[in-house]
């Protein structure tokens, strides 16, 4: 019980948030943001019907589209979420913090993108555009940044015929400052990367790795493709999770050992246990011993 609490206490955290980027940066200057929150702005700047009613109006679909495709509880959450959102766009009476339009851009978008970047971590979503992203990837394959982006930049078009194309390109960089951020929030300040390794001096890169970069790793027995020397061979593949700050210390860890071994870079979104350096916690460096590194045949 006490868990769902605190996820809806973050949630109206989020809330508090995204609405003082709007209401105290983007709405008075005339800046959008992206997704149906967009929409909402221009049509009531176009109108001057009410924007809180528009959110609302608009964002129904969204949520349909939503139920055949996440979780009730998700869909559930939002519709509050979406409901609070509008109701603090509507009852709070923030003045414009600055005139400043490149400053507005940036921490308007800095705002919005904390408080739906909240929200999301905690089960909701503030805008529907992410559940018809969902959908699409879900029903076409798609991913869901192609169809947001898709969607972002008809509307910014609108936006530089309707209203000016100062105005359209102040609100993609707030947009992308809103990304962003949301990004920082649901994936953290760490980010990892993860590398598959596949070189004839295996077990040096190996060595390398464990006692210059203190990281766990995975080895696996495989067998190198088909490539210019016309023939495979047995060899270990090494499977390991870095740090994006270590990403470059490793490649010339593992350029100084094989000036041609076959490397793969892939994001990695969350990492859950292991053997990691970590640089945001006070836990001491890892001591890696034999057991950290995992062998596994292919």
């Amino acid at each position: 019980m006490w868990n769902y609490i605190k996820e809806y206490l973050q949630i109206a955290v989020g809330i508090l948030l995204a609405s003082i980027g709007l209401k105290a940066f983007l709405l008075p200057n005339g800046f959008l943001d992206g997704g149906v929150t967009g929409i909402a702005i221009l049509l009531s700047q176009q109108t001057g019907w009410d924007i809180s009613i528009l959110l609302l109006l608009f964002s129904i679909p969204f949520i349909i589209i939503g139920a055949f495709t996440v979780s009730k509880r998700i869909v559930l959450k939002s519709i509050v979420a979406i409901i609070l959102l509008a109701l603090a766009i509507n009852l709070e009476a923030f003045s414009a913090v600055t005139e400043d339009k490149l400053l507005i851009a940036i921490f308007g978008g800095v705002f919005l993108g904390a408080g739906i970047g909240i929200a999301i971590r905690n089960g909701a979503v503030l805008d529907g555009s992410e559940l018809l992203g969902l959908f699409v990837f879900n029903k076409y394959g798609i991913s869901i940044g192609k169809t947001i982006l898709v969607f972002n930049v008809i509307l910014f078009i609108i936006t530089a015929i309707l209203v000016s194309v100062e105005v359209a390109m102040y609100s993609i960089l707030a947009y992308m400052v809103t990304a962003k951020v949301i990004d920082l929030f649901i994936q953290g300040l760490e980010n990892f990367i993860g590398l598959t390794i596949v070189s004839k001096n295996s077990k040096e890169i190996e060595e390398a790795i464990t006692s210059q970069l203190g990281v766990g790793m995975t080895i696996f027995k495989g067998e190198t493709g088909y490539g210019s020397s016309g023939k495979n061979e047995k060899m270990n593949i090494i499977q390991t999770v870095v740090n994006r700050i270590d990403i470059n210390k490793i490649l010339h860890v593992i350029e100084d050992i094989d000036s041609k071994a076959f490397v793969i870079e892939f994001d990695i979104n969350k990492v859950h246990g292991g053997v990691l350096k970590r640089y945001l916690t006070k836990t001491p460096a890892p001591v890696l011993h034999q057991n950290s590194i995992t062998k596994s045949t292919l």
